[in-house]
C-alpha cells in the first residue's frame, strides 16, 4: 500500500513538473498575459467611467481590437452602458478594405447600422457635422513607429476637431512595435509638410500613439483635453514577439511584423520608380525593377555589412502598383537581428545602391510645382535627393542627423508614460 501510495505521489509530481515547465515555456513565448494590458482592455476593465453614460464617437480599424481580437466595435455597440454613435474611418477604411491612397467615401457599417464618417475622403478632418451627435471622441489604432504613417495624422486633426467643438479625446495607447528606446532618421522640414509627415519628428519616432498625442497636443498647440488610457506591462525594450498579441495588419500592405520592421527605410523606394513589392506578397521586404540585376544588388548591398540584415537576389512580379505584371528583379530584406538593424540607414544604402549602379533608369518621383518631389515627403527635406545625386556617402548625408535627434530625444522625454 505504501508503494502504491509513494508510486502515485511520484507520478503526481512528475505531471506537475511537466506542466509548470509548459507553462513556462509558453510564458516566454508570448510574455505573462497577466502583466501586460492594452490601452483598450484597460478602457473596458478600469476605466469604463470615462465613456460610460455617453455618446461616443470612435475613430478606429481592424487593429481596434483585444488580445481575444473581439472588436472595439463590436463591444461597445452591445454595451449597454454606452452608446456608440459615429464611426470614422482613417486611410484603408475602418473595416481596412481600401488599397493605399483610395478615396474612401461615406458609407452606413453593415454590421451595426452606423454611419462611418471617412477621413480620409473629401476632408481628413473631423467637420462639426460629423461630430454634433457625441459626447467624446475615441481613438484606437495600431500604429507602426514610423513618421509617414498617416494614422497619427488622423489621430491630429480629429485632436484639432475635438478641441474645436469642445470635446474630450480618448487615446487607447498601443505597443510600438519597433519598440520605444531608438530613434533614427531626420527631422521632418516645415517645407515638407504633407499627410505623410505634419510635425517635424524622426522619420522613427520610437514612441506610441498615445505619447505621441501628448506630445502633439502640447509641443503643436492643439489644445485639446487628451487623455491617454496606458497600457501595462509594456517597458521601452518590450518586443512585441514576446507580448500575448497576436499581429493584425494595419494597413493590407502591412501584413507582418517583419513589414513594420523594414518599412522606416524600406517605404523611401515609394519616392522612386523602384517597386516596394506593393502587389506581392512581401511589400517592403521585395524591392525591384525591370532594369535591376537581381545578383549584382544583392552583392553589392551584402558587401557593406549592413548591421542586422542580409539581402538576398529576388525576382517577383507585382500583381499592381509599380510595374504591375512585369517581372522585376532586386532583392529581398532577411533581418537577422532586430537590435542591430537599422531600417532607415539601411533603405537609403538600398536607394543611394539602385541609383549608383543603374543611372541610366533610376530615377526619383518628379518634382512637383514646388520643386518637391514625393520622395523629399518622405525622407522630410529636400537635401537627401539632392546629396544622393551628387554621389554624396551615406556617412555624409546622416553625419548632419545627430544634433537635432539629440533635441527631439529632449523634448519628447517630457512626454514618455513608459
Amino acid at each position: 500500500m505504501k508503494r502504491t501510495m509513494a508510486l502515485l505521489l511520484a507520478v503526481t509530481l512528475l505531471f506537475g513538473l511537466v506542466s509548470v515547465a509548459h507553462g513556462a515555456g509558453k510564458g516566454k513565448k508570448k510574455g505573462n498575459p497577466h502583466a501586460f494590458s492594452l490601452g483598450v482592455e484597460q478602457l473596458l476593465q478600469n476605466e469604463f467611467h470615462l465613456i460610460e453614460g455617453k455618446k461616443v464617437g470612435l475613430i478606429t480599424n481592424p487593429t481596434g481590437v483585444d488580445r481575444e481580437l473581439h472588436s472595439i466595435v463590436d463591444v461597445l455597440f452591445e454595451d449597454e452602458r454606452v452608446e456608440l454613435t459615429a464611426l470614422y474611418g482613417p486611410e484603408h477604411g475602418v473595416r481596412g478594405d481600401a488599397q493605399a491612397g483610395e478615396y474612401v467615401p461615406f458609407y452606413i457599417d453593415d454590421k451595426t447600422g452606423l454611419p462611418v464618417y471617412s477621413l480620409y475622403g473629401q476632408t481628413r478632418k473631423p467637420t462639426p457635422d460629423m461630430l454634433e451627435d457625441i459626447d467624446v471622441l475615441l481613438f484606437d489604432i495600431q500604429d507602426v513607429g514610423t513618421r509617414f504613417y498617416t494614422y497619427i495624422y488622423t489621430m491630429a486633426y480629429a485632436m484639432e476637431a475635438a478641441a474645436e467643438n469642445d470635446l474630450p479625446f480618448i487615446v487607447l495607447d498601443r505597443p510600438n512595435p519597433l519598440g520605444g528606446q531608438k530613434v533614427e532618421g531626420p527631422i521632418l522640414e516645415e517645407a515638407y509638410r504633407s499627410f505623410v509627415g505634419l510635425y517635424p519628428i524622426p522619420l522613427r519616432h520610437g514612441m506610441t500613439v498615445g505619447e505621441l498625442a501628448l506630445l502633439f497636443n502640447e509641443e503643436f498647440a492643439i489644445g485639446a483635453d487628451v487623455t491617454v488610457v496606458e497600457m501595462t506591462g509594456w517597458k521601452r525594450h518590450t518586443d512585441f514577439k514576446d507580448l500575448p498579441l497576436e499581429w493584425v495588419l494595419p494597413s493590407p500592405n502591412m501584413p507582418t511584423l517583419d513589414t513594420a520592421l523594414v518599412y522606416p527605410g524600406a517605404a523611401l523606394i515609394e519616392g522612386t520608380n523602384v517597386s516596394e513589392g506593393r502587389g506581392t506578397t512581401k511589400p517592403f521586404e521585395l524591392i525591384g525593377a525591370p532594369f535591376v540585376n537581381s545578383t549584382e544588388l544583392a552583392a553589392t548591398l551584402n558587401d557593406l555589412g549592413l548591421p542586422g540584415v542580409t539581402f538576398r537576389a529576388a525576382s517577383f512580379t507585382p500583381m499592381f502598383s509599380k510595374h504591375a505584371g512585369t517581372l522585376s528583379h532586386g532583392i529581398q530584406i532577411h533581418v537577422t537581428d532586430e537590435k542591430s538593424f537599422q531600417p532607415v540607414i539601411t533603405g537609403l544604402h538600398i536607394v543611394k545602391t539602385i541609383h549608383d549602379l543603374y543611372p541610366d533608369d533610376f530615377r526619383f518621383t518628379a518634382e512637383d510645382q514646388q520643386g518637391i518631389s514625393f520622395f523629399d515627403r518622405l525622407i522630410g527635406n529636400g537635401d537627401v535627393r539632392k546629396q544622393i545625386m551628387q554621389g554624396a556617402s551615406v556617412e555624409e548625408i546622416v553625419a548632419d542627423w545627430g544634433k537635432e535627434i539629440k533635441a527631439f530625444e529632449k523634448t519628447r522625454k517630457k512626454y514618455l508614460l513608459y
